[in-house]
């Protein structure tokens, strides 16, 4: 046992070593201090979630921040594994969940831009199955009535959330039960997403279209779309248009043989500490990222991923639509991407654009932050945001699922704004 966890950790490393040399100019590193950062703030930051992983709140970690187009700082905590003690790093490759959802809004963005598709146009133009759609009333008796969507809905709905699509799991969850949809994991599905997509459009809603933001399989649809308009599969797409154009090496629905070492290990918070989330699949598993079918690609929730990574697809968004003189989008499809759409608040001061939060009141939001921020995260317990005032970008990627209140987001945020002296 000794020897396999020596040549996993040699393994490992080696490939950690071929990354380095291979990425090491990708992106300018910066001190702190030249793009207004203090490095004796920044170290408060350190101390912090070293103490999550000395406690075992935290079984690993790795922060990016990024300002003024530089990395000011990028350092990773505790374990990618556990049992097998191999570091956490900054080749470590992420779960990223619903993050998946930020680069999946930009595809269709472009397919608009293309002149493919409008997404004031009904979903159903071009997937049939969703031109009539129902929803689900609830009853006070505790049953529920099925009706008639108000009017098709259309793909800006789908990039709000605003569809009436869930999880599957409110009230007509009885159904979705049955049709064993339910829950953000696909990677698991011996079946492409579009055969899963168009049976979703079988079930009932929970709210009619634009009445409510209901978070679920919207973006899953917006994958199918994109394969059903571009006439590609949505892993063909996106990296083709996105994440090649952006030097997005380690980003995949299904992770390639020779870096499964660096995929992270999932753990769960527990009464008795950190545990090993259970495996195969699931929702709070490892997952089937390297053995599944490799068949479903989730748009909503599947890619895996590093800071590194992600940190360009902000940069891009940060920069208007564009990375190291390649262009993905425009300024103005950035603009209305991080520009509030909804007509009912998301939260105090915080709105929802066309695939991220939005912050519109920073004093009712109470947070440390700029009005104008963009922002999402994952069900792994990973965050990020882009600071248009600040220009800067943070990446915080972790597997923890659940991490039952652990209060790491609200002072990662408050340790790095501290940070900045300019």
């Amino acid at each position: 046992m000794k020897n396999l966890q020596a040549n996993r950790q040699i393994t490992f490393l080696f490939a950690l070593f071929v990354l380095f040399v291979t990425n090491a100019q990708e992106m300018d590193k910066a001190t702190p201090e030249d793009v207004g950062m203090s490095s004796e703030r920044l170290e408060r930051l350190s101390k912090t979630f070293q103490d999550y992983i000395d406690k075992e709140k935290l079984p690993g970690a790795t922060i990016l921040v990024a300002r003024k187009g530089k990395i000011a700082y990028l350092k990773s905590f505790g374990k990618n594994d556990i049992e097998s003690n191999i570091p956490m790093s900054e080749g470590s490759i992420f779960r990223i969940a619903s993050q998946t959802k930020a680069i999946v809004s930009v595809g269709v963005m472009m397919l608009q831009e293309e002149g493919k598709l409008l997404i004031t146009d009904p979903v159903g133009k071009y997937m049939p199955a969703f031109m009539k759609t129902k929803v689900a009333v609830a009853k006070k008796d505790g049953s529920y009535d099925i009706v008639d969507a108000h009017r098709p809905i259309t793909i800006r709905d789908l990039l709000t959330h605003t569809s009436g699509v869930s999880y599957g799991y409110g009230i007509a969850s009885d159904l979705w039960e049955e049709a064993n949809i339910q829950g953000w994991y696909f990677a698991d599905r011996d079946e492409p997403i579009q055969a899963t997509v168009n049976r979703m459009a079988e079930l009932p809603f929970e709210a009619q279209p634009r009445k409510e933001f209901v978070y679920g399989y919207n973006t899953d649809i917006l994958g199918a779309l994109i394969e059903v308009v571009s006439g590609e599969t949505l892993d063909v797409y996106l990296k083709k248009n996105i994440l090649e154009p952006l030097g997005m090496k380690d980003t995949h629905f299904y992770l390639p043989l020779d870096k499964k070492e660096r995929l992270a290990t999932v753990y769960s918070a527990t009464e008795n500490g950190l545990e090993r989330a259970p495996s195969p699949g699931g929702m709070v598993g490892q997952g089937a990222y390297v053995d599944g079918p490799r068949k479903s690609f989730s748009g909503g929730a599947g890619l895996l991923s590093t800071a590194s990574d992600y940190t360009k697809f902000l940069q891009m968004m940060l920069n208007k639509g564009e990375l190291n003189g390649k262009r993905i989008i425009s300024p103005k499809t950035v603009e209305l991407m991080t520009t509030n759409h909804l007509p009912f608040p998301l939260g105090e001061g915080t709105g929802f654009g066309l695939g991220f939060s939005t912050v519109e009141d920073l004093g009712l939001r109470g947070e440390l932050g700029s009005e104008g921020e963009f922002a999402w995260g994952g069900a792994y317990h990973s965050t990020y945001w882009a600071d248009l005032k600040e220009e800067m970008t943070v990446v915080y990627f972790t597997q923890l699922i659940p991490a039952n209140d652990l209060d790491d987001h609200g002072k990662l945020r408050a340790l790095i704004y501290q940070a900045i002296i300019d």
